[in-house]
């Protein structure tokens, strides 16, 4: 198979299933454990935090997650996240991205919503202006946390809804936590024009990704691999037109898919699913949205055109409007012609 990295690099392309802490990198993560030393078990030592984020399992992983959220404590720590989050896509090209934020987590440690949705409004207007790249954001229930967050969550996104919210989103564990609990927030923020785009079927089996279809009318899923052991969930994903947001690197690393050579991204193509390649939370599971687009056209054996064809598949999914889905994927022919002429 000819190698794809330079091509991959400089393909434009868009981010739809990327968490905001999660995004943090070593030397940022690094300094806020610095700072708050004493107060976290997070190490202080980038060279360190390889080992710490190794996950045994899923649980394992929201438990290394969440001390990782504990370290960002006031409104200034947000918007330097955000932005710096905001420079590193765009280093890879991403020219849009719908980065997943849980308000919730920063409001219990006493950020206040206001000042949190300022913050990464500021973040997002810098990063537009210095780098060209736009952020949009999914505001995210966290499961773990129950239904005093996700009521926390929707009056965040209904009472200061920032001018970058486009879709709410429910992440975390989905053992023990039913989608179904969560219907009437997802038919408020629906009611209120945002998309529904709720985790399912990462960790759990197909019947996850069913609920979320039904009781909160996902119109994508963030993961879903679990479809692949469901036949008529593939067809129904793939008569309804509802993409799939794959993180491959991600579902091995928290144990969800046994090895890449075994993950069920090649089947769901198969059995025509929409899907998304995405990078989840790249820095704990030491990858990049250009890696995980590497190892997508590996498992389904693409070349320049397949790649940039599941690029503008990223676009078509996007929440972007028409007119700016055309002229970026008007981008990516252009590029993937120059490129292979």
């Amino acid at each position: 198979m000819r190698d794809l990295t330079a091509f991959v690099a400089g393909l434009p392309k868009v981010e739809l299933h990327v968490h905001h802490v999660g995004s943090a990198a070593p030397a940022t993560v690094a300094r806020l454990a610095e700072r708050h030393a004493g107060t976290t078990p997070v190490p202080a030592d980038p060279l360190l935090l390889a080992e710490y984020f190794t996950f045994t399992d899923f649980a394992h992983f929201i438990e290394v997650y969440l001390s990782v959220v504990d370290l960002i404590r006031d409104a200034e720590d947000v918007a330097t996240l955000t932005y710096d989050i905001g420079a590193g896509l765009a280093a890879q090209n991403v020219r849009y991205a719908e980065l997943t934020l849980t308000p919730y987590s920063s409001i219990v440690r006493g950020i206040p919503a206001e000042a949190f949705c300022e913050a990464v409004e500021d973040a997002r207007a810098r990063v537009a202006r210095d780098h060209g790249t736009q952020l949009r954001w999914c505001f995210d229930i966290p499961g773990e946390a129950g239904v005093a967050s996700a009521d926390i969550t929707l009056e965040t996104a209904l009472k200061h809804r920032p001018d970058g919210l486009v879709s709410f989103g429910l992440g975390g564990p989905e053992r023990g936590v039913p989608r179904e609990w969560f219907a009437p927030h997802f038919a408020q923020a629906r009611a209120a024009g945002l998309r529904s785009v709720p985790h399912a079927g990462e960790s759990t089996g197909p019947q996850t990704v069913w609920d979320a279809l039904r009781f909160l009318h996902a119109e994508r899923i963030g993961h879903g691999i679990a479809a692949a052991t469901d036949p008529s969930l593939m067809a129904h994903l793939r008569d309804n037109d509802i993409a799939l947001e794959v993180c491959p690197t991600s579902n091995v690393c928290t144990r969800s898919v046994p090895s890449l050579h075994e993950h069920p991204l090649a089947a769901l193509v198969a059995a025509g699913v929409p899907v998304t390649i995405n990078s989840d939370d790249p820095p704990m599971f030491s990858t990049t949205l250009n890696q995980e687009y590497l190892v997508a056209a590996s498992l389904l054996d693409l070349d320049e055109a397949g790649v940039a064809n599941l690029a503008k598949q990223g676009v078509r999914y996007s929440f972007l409007d028409e007119p700016a889905k055309a002229r970026l994927s008007a981008e990516i022919d252009g590029y993937t012609t120059a490129f292979t002429a």
